[in-house]
């Protein structure tokens, strides 16, 4: 057999891509070195985008028990004075809480059992990836068992590397490695909680120069502690559990939790310089790798996932392949903007140097006693590849039809969309731009702002989208099966050429008067 797609590696992107493929139609094989999964946790949070992901996916409501519902962030210095304090939207721009605390291996036993039922989807663990021959109309993939031995051999229209940083997709591509500069050594230590404990912080960042600590909530019963090493620790002396305990005595003891892992890290920030190399791309922490100050590292992985799985899909339909250019154009300029805050976060909270702390500690509190919020950190636009203009996503709010009341995405779905103010937005809309618009699996909808009358299709429950419409200044906009806006029309005039524009770059039939 000949997959459409080959996936090298089974965290979370791999499984996304995997189950996002598979409920499209395509015939995927997943190859995993492991005979299993990890079961442990790495990542700890994940925002409503990504839990757009899962609703998309029908999972939502399946990975709920394995998180937290995250309020705010806290920021104190080594006097225990509050310097930042971060509220989070619920609901987030994309209908969900903005923030979520997370179990990885309950999401990950989710996305599992998801894949696992996905029809056109083969698991393959316990297959270790050593050779991949691009021969210009398809790829095999050749590696073995990682037990034992035994050949393997694979063949497929496009080979995804998820295997991560140290995986063997990236090597393979080669080309530049760009460091941006950040190495930290860190010792992660995660707790299953026994009982409740009324004073250990939900997610609290200690800013002390000394010893730098973050301590987060992962989901339900497991909390987490990150301690900043120092450059003369060694890995056998910190991660003792003896050494552990001490350095978590203040907040929790043995009769509170059991330590369940240790992990001594180095923080990096490395982006690939290529992507894609013919019928081979990256995916997630092979194409990246951010510090964890913004909880942004799976995150990332899932909308790489995301942006390529509808991409891969219209051109295994026919679609040029060079839409697949549009993916790193679009994907890294967000990578390297969230990077580089995560590192600007990441220095202002572990200053080691006494004084400059001193410094930020009066900023910041004396921006508190002035009422200064902290600016809410909002994600750049897509641009460049395939977009015209605006490229961030729409937003996902609740609306109604005559049937019933949910989130956008679950009346509307999520191919590609003529989203209008209103009827008369789509009148200049010919008959064969809409046929070729629909042979895409496109849909037009319009909204009546407030209560159902007349004849709308969707009724804009809570004004989201009127909000939207009036901030934007469009008539119309063309949305992408990752909601993403393709294109604003800010008058009915400018649909009809906006529409021809995305169908030429698609490869469909250009509409004809």
């Amino acid at each position: 057999m000949t997959f459409d797609a080959a996936i090298v590696g089974y965290g979370p992107t791999g499984m996304v891509l995997a189950a996002l493929l598979g409920q499209a139609g395509r015939k995927v094989v997943v190859l995993e070195r492991y005979a299993g999964l990890y079961n442990l946790p790495r990542a700890a949070a994940f925002d409503d985008e990504t839990m757009r992901t899962f609703q998309k996916l029908g999972i939502a409501e399946t990975v709920l028990p394995g998180t937290n519902i995250q309020a705010g962030y806290v920021w104190v210095n080594g006097q225990d004075e509050v310097l930042l304090d971060i509220e989070y939207d619920n609901p987030g721009p994309c209908g969900w809480p903005a923030q979520y605390m997370m179990y990885q291996p309950h999401l990950e036993d989710t996305l599992d059992a998801l894949v696992r039922r996905t029809p056109g989807v083969e698991l393959r663990h316990g297959v270790t990836v050593t050779g991949i021959d691009d021969s210009g109309d398809g790829v095999t993939v050749t590696g073995h068992e990682t037990e034992g031995g035994a050949p393997v051999e694979v063949k497929a229209r496009y080979v995804i590397g998820c295997d991560g940083g140290n995986g063997f997709v990236r090597g393979h591509l080669g080309g530049t490695l760009e460091d941006l500069g950040f190495h930290e050594n860190w010792l992660v230590c995660d707790f299953e909680m026994k009982r409740e404990v009324p004073t250990l912080p939900s997610f609290r960042q200690v800013c002390r120069p000394e010893q730098p600590v973050s301590i987060v909530n992962i989901g339900p019963h497991h909390h987490r502690f990150s301690f900043r090493l120092e450059a003369g620790d060694t890995r056998d002396s910190v991660t003792a559990a003896e050494t552990v305990w001490r350095r978590v005595a203040a907040f929790l003891t043995p009769e509170d939790a059991d330590l369940i892992r240790v992990a001594n890290y180095t923080f990096r920030s490395r982006i690939v310089g290529e992507w894609r190399k013919g019928r081979v791309l990256l995916a997630g922490d092979a194409a990246h790798e951010m510090p964890p100050f913004l909880a942004q590292g799976m995150v990332s992985g899932i909308r790489d996932a995301r942006n390529l799985a509808w991409k891969l899909g219209m051109v295994l339909d026919g679609a040029p392949d060079s839409l697949l250019d549009s993916y790193q154009p679009e994907r890294e300029p967000h990578v390297r903007f969230i990077t580089g805050r995560a590192i600007e976060l990441g220095r202002a909270q572990t200053m080691r140097d006494p004084e400059m702390a001193r410094e930020r500690d009066a900023a910041m509190i004396a921006a508190r006693k002035a009422n200064q919020k902290p600016d809410k950190l909002v994600y750049p636009a897509l641009t460049g590849g395939l977009i015209a203009n605006h490229g961030a996503l729409l937003p996902q709010g609740l609306v109604s039809t005559a049937e019933r009341t949910a989130l956008f995405d679950e009346i509307a779905g999520t191919g590609w969309l003529i989203v209008a103010r209103n009827e008369a937005a789509l009148a200049a809309l010919g008959e064969a731009e809409r046929r070729a618009f629909e042979a895409l699996g496109g849909r037009c909808l319009h909204f009546a702002i407030g209560q159902m009358v007349g004849g709308a299709p969707v009724s804009d429950t809570n004004g989201v989208y009127k909000r939207w419409f009036d901030a934007t200044g469009a008539q119309a906009a063309i949305v992408r099966p990752d909601s993403h806006v393709y294109g604003l029309a800010a008058t009915a005039g400018e649909l009809p050429a906006l529409l021809t524009q995305v169908l030429a770059a698609l490869g469909a039939l250009a509409p004809t008067a």
